[in-house]
């Protein structure tokens, strides 16, 4: 297969970035979006060039560091699919593909696709910890949860906290990531105590690091990688008005 590729390359945060066209071909319909970017990156080294910075880790859906806009969506035209784990097969041969870093006031461009996500960091350590009574631990039947429960709280859990929910937001807003956070611990007996307190002091923290607010727009959901629903987003906006 063979590719033009459009990539955002930027020096740095205070450096001006635009778009440079790069020819990839021979590259396996198998192959992964990063695994064609490693392609290119060798061919740019042999060259003297310098590669394209671009973040990455587990390679398996799993650690959230791969995001980037893929012809204007983040993580691609895959959906539930990080870029990873995005294939050479579902783009056609002799495509034209631009491939940007998210775009968000709260995730400043660090060198051509790396974004800073550390905002992500604060609205967690916002949320503080949750209380355990000190002793020996309990068995794990001892405390039960309903099923209905430990589902959503699995299903939020399941937030990699990629940042394409606020890449794609037309406010970029973070309320589904936020919104996930939350709703892992405050659907479980372990998150009560602080449930409340914890919900508005994220929130709060999200909005003091510029993130925009939410008007249930949907994009964050339809680019989630994990399929994180809308209704989260309902559940934090309830647990934020309780109990004032």
């Amino acid at each position: 297969m063979r590719f033009t590729l459009r990539i955002w390359r930027q020096d740095d945060a205070t450096a001006d970035g635009g778009l440079r066209s790069y020819v990839v071909d021979d590259v396996s319909p198998d192959m992964s979006f990063l695994e064609m970017l490693d392609v290119l990156n060798e061919r740019l080294s042999a060259e003297g060039a310098e590669p394209v910075a671009f973040d990455h880790d587990c390679r398996e859906g799993i650690c959230g560091m791969c995001g980037m806009m893929i012809n204007g969506v983040a993580h691609g035209p895959a959906k539930a699919t990080t870029t990873c784990q995005l294939y050479l097969r579902d783009f056609t041969d002799g495509d034209t593909i631009t491939v940007e870093p998210w775009r968000a006031r709260p995730f400043p461009v660090v060198r051509d696709l790396v974004v800073d996500r550390s905002a992500f960091d604060r609205i967690i350590e916002a949320g503080g910890y949750v209380s355990t009574p000190t002793g020996s631990a309990p068995d794990a039947h001892a405390v039960p949860v309903p099923k209905a429960d430990a589902d959503t709280a699995f299903e939020a859990a399941a937030c990699i906290g990629c940042g394409a929910c606020v890449a794609a937001c037309p406010n970029g807003s973070a309320m589904l990531f936020t919104a996930a956070k939350t709703t892992h611990l405050g659907m479980l007996p372990q998150g009560q105590p602080e449930r409340y307190d914890r919900a508005r002091a994220m929130v709060a923290t999200q909005d003091d690091l510029g993130f925009g607010g939410c008007t249930n727009a949907g994009e964050c959901t339809a680019v989630c990688p994990k399929g994180i629903p809308l209704e989260t987003i309902g559940r934090l906006n309830r647990d934020v008005l309780s109990h004032r």
